[in-house]
């Protein structure tokens, strides 16, 4: 089976802080990784704090260029769920979301014909009206899956999303991305939580170090 986007040797390298007095000015978040997604299928994604996960997924979505390495990509959507990527803090909750679907291939005009379907999923009230600066973590959470509902990129990402929110949100949005597995969609899942992983992927790698690793059991 071909795979809808492939990362080959890929290395990425940011610039530390204060690096003056440091013997590298650079550290390596990602370190010659190679990894396949394929159509149809979730994989999950571990790592401790740092290890690189939000990297990889910057990577796959086409955000970040990295520094070697090549990303092969034959024309697939791809689009990532994360709690600070691509809302505008000074635009309100209704004006994100037709943003967020127009940047997503959606037509204006599509994407206002459902806003009234993204209000009522977020369920945040009167703050879909007010700025994103004014949203709680949560509040970003909940319309980004929002958004994510009336959209079908041919794979989508989620940067530890489904950990925000409370409990009654937590469960509508592992049900929303259980649809979207069971439909055929490729997903890629950044969590800490075990169960999740377990119960929504059919592979699982590690990352550690900056370099992808397998994992067989749970």
């Amino acid at each position: 089976m071909k795979p809808v986007v492939s990362l080959v040797d890929i290395g990425v390298r940011y610039k530390r802080k204060g690096s003056v007095f440091r013997r590298s000015s650079y550290y390596q978040a990602l370190e010659s990784v190679n990894l396949e997604i394929f159509p149809g299928e979730t994989l999950g994604v571990l790592g401790k704090n740092g290890a690189g996960k939000s990297t990889l997924l910057r990577v796959l979505a086409g955000i970040l260029r990295p520094d070697q390495g090549q990303v092969i990509n034959n024309g697939h959507s791809v689009s990532l769920l994360a709690l600070q990527a691509g809302f505008d803090p000074v635009l309100n909750g209704h004006e994100n979301a037709i943003l967020s679907g127009m940047l997503q291939g959606l037509t204006r005009k599509e994407v206002t014909s459902r806003v009234d379907e993204i209000r009522d999923y977020a369920d945040i009230g009167e703050f879909f009206d007010e700025p994103i600066r004014t949203y709680s973590t949560g509040m970003r959470a909940r319309l980004g899956f929002a958004i994510a509902t009336i959209t079908r990129p041919d794979v989508l990402l989620i940067d530890e999303v489904l950990g925000v929110g409370d409990q009654e949100f937590r469960e509508k949005s592992e049900q929303t991305l259980t649809a979207k597995i069971q439909s055929g969609q490729s997903v890629v899942l950044v969590t800490h939580s075990l169960a999740q992983t377990r119960h929504l992927c059919d592979r699982v790698v590690r990352l550690e170090g900056g370099s992808v690793y397998p994992v067989h059991d749970l």
